[in-house]
């Protein structure tokens, strides 16, 4: 599987800047949580999702034994280390020690990040150590339709 043009992907990835922040929503402009907006970017770079997404919670301090949104990312995109996951790349961030990984942005540059942020909506924001060392999972987006 090859992945999508990272510079494609921030293009689109910023068109939901400015975007409101709602609760297990993905529509551009309108409104969208973090797994929305990645969402909605899959929509524009490979086309429909896979699958539908079942309800979640919004609990960041969420403990469990899977990581239910990294198995499904490792279905449908190219898993990569963290430490080698570039512009373009989808991160998963686990908020809490020993939570699951719960929250999902995108590499903007080697210093910044987008995602959705409840209040703020979609941001771009620094990348800062706190934000880096709470990296669990990172995944490129593939070019080719994802055919289950």
């Amino acid at each position: 599987m090859t992945s999508a043009d990272p510079d494609r992907l921030i293009t689109i990835a910023r068109s939901w800047l400015g975007t409101p922040y709602h609760d297990q929503e993905s529509l551009k402009g309108v409104g969208c949580d973090c797994l929305g907006l990645a969402r909605g970017i899959w929509r524009e770079v490979i086309g429909p999702g896979p699958s539908p997404i079942p309800p979640y919670s919004r609990d960041w301090g969420e403990t469990g034994p899977r990581e239910v949104l990294a198995e499904g990312a490792r279905r449908m995109m190219i898993e990569v280390s963290p430490g080698k996951a570039g512009p373009g790349a989808l991160v998963l961030f686990r908020m809490k020690p020993r939570a699951i990984a719960k929250h999902v942005g995108i590499l903007i540059g080697p210093g910044t990040f987008l995602h959705a942020y409840e209040r703020l909506g979609v941001i771009e924001e620094p990348l800062t150590n706190s934000w880096r060392r709470r990296i669990a999972f990172a995944f490129l987006f593939p070019i080719m339709n994802f055919r289950g």
